[in-house]
């Protein structure tokens, strides 16, 4: 047959011609050839050029007659390539070497070939081109999984064995497969006791159903002819993996625990060995993950695994609030029947439709008691898996004790303990018992805060009672009496006498209140008698008999006791003796001193004559007095009485601030001397140096302080307005001293007091809360124990701190010793080991290397 070509032919080529010379065998006598046009864009072929039957070279170094194998990569109208299957090379072809139909020729049909070359280049091409019949594999199906490896290369080979669980095609953030590349994932199926996997990719799954890990199909198995790989097609979906559940861990015992399921209102075992990390950190309340499986009849969750904290959610709770009103509340102690567990019961109007939700103990805001009848504003929860409604966030608005016709009362809180207190009730004789989770504000409660509440008897006792639903009232709402707006006026019929005996302190206490005085007056030409009490008194002036005073009455609401307040003289008796003003100066066991007016003496007073409450005396307080003379003519003071603070040592104060030197302390500090005012020496340079200001106990800016003699301090020179004499005020000491101990509570300063060469201090007297160490220079006050008769410092600043502690070397004999020790000394002392080291982790021996010790070297 002659060619059907006669001289050049010149065709179109697409975009990328080829860029050499390849040869074919197209017929037995026309040879043909191609070459480039020189414009790049077309090709001529010569059909003498092109070698026949007589190839003289191949591109594979075989001869004549073997055939190899390939795939139609690209074909075009008169020429195509095809990729070998035995080995990595492209071959050029002509459509005429095609032995066959070459309509039905396509791309990616198997194609048996010879290899020839082209006379003109050298380069391989394929001869004698024919279409191998595809091989049709067996239409058993075979059942497996999807397994557990992702691969978005081309082709994929696995090794070894995996757990067959899926592995889905993995897609980029799109939802489109990874550009460039053609997604696969992988199933695998057991034969013969082992596990073989095989690639796929979208397209060989049937009805385009997505796979996830763990499902399982079936699917039958297909050879890639150019590369030999084989991958699964046709793949069909049989049962979807199960699926993982959610839940929170509930309850936790000893070895087992159980978990409250997110997907139905129910909750399911587990034993601790099928939890996943760390069992020591598990508790109530965790968000897990689980797979249910089936034991013995039974539902248990496995595989249990922690999520993030909040992964898990139950139910959804309402943007809008509503308002309701409570029907039915819950019982404080339950009945064994009661098995609700949202025994509440809250009446709204949703709509226009009356609507009754449950609610539990913990839907309230706070364990405030509810009662039926309160007004409440609340938020419904809906529980995604069963859908049911209930309300929460429960809490009461302030107009409901007006809905509930309960009986509010009245009191001020007269103690408080850790969590709960007790309230002085204006109309009970009883304090009232109530607990902190009753008051309605978030505010704190303290002592004389005024408060309403309700009483309701206690659950466990019948017979007491205590008070809820506490309401904080604004200071002066609650009162225990009522005064009348009348003022009367009438005589002292009988002063007041203290009760206390003679030898009661006021750190003892006072055991009984003071005997009341009575004052007789008429009311509408009735004369009547009404009692009264030092704390009612105005003015601080302590009445005496015969004084005439006026006063009002006041009614305590509980009992109606009257008694007269506001109580002030209006002249006094002339008969009486003239009362004078001091300053308590000492306050001993059961007796004190009182300085005079002019700073210069003490008088002595017992505390059966005092007014009031000795309790409430303090060092420096002005009071009020009666000089009287007792056995021996001994003057001391009577009726002594508590007044308001006057002037001190003086008004007219010097602005210079002096440095000096106790050279005599005041009489309290030194009951040996004869003198009370005690002395400091100007020891600054100066014009005053040397001279001698004397100070009492309205001079010394801590009324408490003990100086000492010998001690340096500073002060100013002030002016006393009714003698004119100058004296020291404002003094302050200037004491700095080492810490000599510390225990625990406790520590001692080098600083002689008296006889004893160290000072004893608390350390809740260390300012700033500092911890002390020995040898750290203080600066600090001394006040003196009148019951004790014993000095302490107060009021420690630490000024620097001391020198660091050294460690003490060890002895050198103990050195030597341990130096002439050695591992083969029989006499030398042996170490038993008892128990082998073990880790935190449960892990034995230590992670930092061990080395050998010198004997005597401390590193």
């Amino acid at each position: 047959m002659g060619s059907p070509w006669k001289g050049f032919v010149e065709f179109t080529l697409p975009a990328s011609p080829p860029t050499a010379f390849v040869s074919a065998d197209l017929s037995s006598t026309s040879p043909v050839g191609l070459s480039l046009s020189p414009y790049g864009r077309s090709m001529s072929f010569d059909p003498g050029m092109l070698h026949n039957n007589g190839h003289t070279a191949y591109a594979n170094g075989s001869g004549p007659g073997i055939r190899e194998t390939g795939v139609v990569e690209k074909l075009l109208t008169s020429y195509g390539f095809i990729q070998c299957s035995e080995r990595q090379a492209r071959l050029f072809f002509h459509c005429s070497q095609y032995n066959g139909n070459l309509q039905e020729l396509k791309i990616g049909d198997d194609v048996e070939f010879e290899v020839s070359s082209d006379r003109r280049t050298g380069k391989p091409i394929a001869v004698k081109l024919l279409k191998i019949k595809p091989e049709v594999l067996p239409e058993e199906r075979i059942s497996g999984q999807v397994g557990p490896d992702l691969h978005v290369y081309p082709f994929t080979v696995l090794h070894g064995y995996i757990h067959p669980v899926v592995s889905s095609v993995p897609l980029n953030l799109d939802g489109k497969a990874a550009p460039g590349q053609v997604p696969t994932g992988s199933v695998c199926y057991e034969r013969n006791g082992e596990v073989f996997y095989l690639t796929y990719t979208p397209d060989d799954v049937e009805g385009n159903v997505p796979l996830e890990t763990g499902d399982k199909v079936s699917f039958y198995m297909e050879t890639n002819k150019h590369t030999g790989a084989v991958s699964a097609r046709n793949i069909q979906l049989v049962k979807k993996k199960q699926a993982r559940c959610q839940g929170v861990v509930c309850a936790t015992k000893e070895a087992f625990g159980f978990i409250e399921r997110a997907d139905v209102v129910k909750e399911i075992f587990f034993h601790y060995s099928e939890f996943k990390g760390d069992l020591e950190a598990l508790q109530a309340g965790d968000d897990v993950e689980f797979t249910i499986k089936d034991r013995n009849g039974k539902e248990v969750a496995t595989d249990v695994r922690l999520l993030p904290q909040g992964t898990v959610i139950f139910e959804d709770i309402s943007i809008e609030q509503f308002e309701g009103t409570v029907v039915k509340v819950i019982p404080k102690v339950p009945t064994k029947n009661q098995s609700d567990p949202l025994p509440g019961r809250i009446s709204t109007r949703i709509g226009f439709s009356e609507k009754e939700l449950p609610f539990g103990e913990k839907d309230t805001k706070s364990k405030v008691t509810l009662l039926e009848g309160d007004h409440i504003q609340f938020n419904i929860s809906t529980d995604r898996r069963d859908k049911l409604e209930r309300a929460t966030n429960i809490e009461i608005l302030p107009d409901t004790f007006n809905l509930t016709k309960e009986t509010r009362e009245m009191g001020v809180i007269a103690a408080i303990r850790d969590g709960f207190g007790f309230i002085k009730c204006v109309d009970r004789d009883a304090r009232m018992f109530f607990h902190f989770s009753e008051v309605l504000e978030e505010s704190q409660l303290h002592i004389s805060d005024e408060v309403e509440f309700t009483v309701v008897p206690d659950m466990l006792s019948a017979q007491r009672n205590h008070a809820v639903r506490i309401k904080k009232l604004p200071k002066g709402t609650v009162s225990f009496h009522t005064q009348s707006e009348q003022r009367f006026v009438g005589v002292v019929e009988k002063e007041v006498v203290s009760a206390s005996n003679k030898n009661t302190s006021p750190t003892k206490g006072k055991e009984k209140e003071a005997e009341e005085g009575v004052i007789a007056y008429e009311d509408c030409g009735v004369k009547l008698t009404v009692p009264y009490h030092v704390k009612d008194l105005e003015g601080g002036t302590y009445p005496q008999a015969g004084d005439k005073v006026e006063f009002c009455i006041n009614e305590v609401k509980r009992t109606g006791h009257q008694s007269a307040v506001s109580i002030r003289v209006l002249n006094r008796n002339a008969s009486n003796s003239r009362r004078l003003h001091g300053f308590v100066a000492a306050l001993k066991d059961n007796f004190g001193f009182i300085e005079t007016a002019n700073h210069d003496q003490e008088v002595f007073f017992h505390y059966s004559e005092m007014c009031g409450d000795v309790d409430n005396l303090e060092l420096g307080d002005t009071v009020e007095y009666t000089l009287s003379k007792g056995k021996g003519n001994k003057v001391s003071a009577e009726k002594v009485t508590k007044v308001a603070a006057v002037n001190g040592t003086g008004e007219d104060v010097g602005a210079s601030v002096l440095a000096g030197k106790i050279i005599r302390p005041i009489r309290s500090v030194d009951p040996s001397q004869t003198e009370y005012q005690g002395l400091i020496e100007v020891t600054e340079e100066g014009g005053d140096k040397g001279q001698n200001y004397a100070f009492g106990i309205m001079g010394m800016t801590n009324k408490a302080d003990c100086l000492q003699k010998g001690e340096h301090v500073k002060f100013q020179v002030c002016t006393v307005t009714q003698t004119g004499q100058k004296m020291a005020c404002n003094v302050v000491p200037q004491r700095r001293a080492p810490v000599e101990c510390v225990k625990d509570q406790f520590g001692f300063i080098t600083y002689e007091v008296g006889e004893s060469k160290k000072l004893f201090f608390h350390v809740k007297e260390v300012q700033d809360g500092v911890e002390l160490q020995i040898g750290d220079e203080v600066e600090f006050s001394v006040v003196f124990n009148q019951r004790t008769g014993k000095c302490s410092a107060c009021n420690v600043r630490r000024v620097s701190e001391g020198p660091k502690p050294v460690a003490t070397p060890r002895p050198d004999r103990l050195v030597n010793r341990l130096k002439s020790i050695t591992l083969d000394d029989a006499s030398a002392p042996r170490l038993v080991i008892l128990r082998q080291p073990r880790g935190p982790d449960n892990s034995k021996g230590f992670s930092v290397e061990r080395k050998t010790r010198q004997p005597g070297v401390i590193d």
